[in-house]
């Protein structure tokens, strides 16, 4: 069986879970707690290189860390990540853009917020996210405008991938009034069959009020 090395907290490993929820895929957890430095343990960094999750173990023993890696190889031969060579680079284009332009910018304030860390952060920094954040939906409110999907007119891992920290914007602070296109494709989101509406904060984890080790 598939083993998901897993901190529930984590939008991140969310969208794994979300996509094993969408293929009925079994598997079981083993989580890692990251505030107490269980990620940067020689035993996990073997798993996963930065130390961080999630990370899949797969029957034979082979490990895989980054989660949109994770989604890619989970997805393969699944209506979720295209056959079609042209159509399966989209997807891999809204992957990138998740983690250069929605992960570290509204991820990073969604975790600062939430974890009592963003009176610690210099104004410059803050500003400068929130900047970003709000150059990031409004592409995804322009480009959301022409097609019902990231990537065309199917539902694949580029959404998931895109809404699990673009959908939590509000809890990094920012309004998401302005983006009626975008918020639209949430519901569409949330209406998928097989959705996985359980999300976990921060507050769970008496340990998230550290810094990372």
């Amino acid at each position: 069986m598939l083993t998901l090395f897993d901190y529930l907290p984590s939008q991140n490993a969310w969208k794994v879970r979300l996509l094993l929820n969408h293929l009925g895929r079994p598997y079981r957890t083993v989580p890692i707690s990251i505030f107490e430095g269980e990620g940067k343990t020689a035993e996990f960094m073997r798993i996963s290189p930065t130390g961080a999750v999630p990370a899949i173990q797969l029957e034979d023993g082979c490990t895989l860390a980054e989660s949109n890696a994770i989604l890619a190889y989970l997805a393969d031969g699944t209506t979720y990540l295209p056959a079609d060579p042209f159509d399966r680079a989209k997807v891999q284009q809204w992957l990138h853009f998740e983690q250069e332009r929605v992960e570290s910018v509204i991820g990073s304030l969604r975790y600062w917020t939430m974890t009592g860390k963003l009176p610690h952060r210099s104004t410059e920094m803050i500003e400068g996210k929130r900047a970003a954040a709000r150059r990031t939906l409004d592409i995804l409110e322009r480009e959301l405008a022409t097609r019902p999907f990231l990537a065309g007119d199917i539902y694949t891992i580029a959404d998931m991938a895109v809404f699990a920290y673009a959908s939590r914007a509000e809890e990094a602070g920012l309004s998401l009034e302005p983006y009626p296109h975008f918020h639209a494709w949430i519901a569409r989101i949330e209406a998928q069959p097989g959705f996985l509406a359980t999300m976990h904060p921060y507050a769970i984890d008496p340990h998230s009020v550290k810094e990372l080790p």
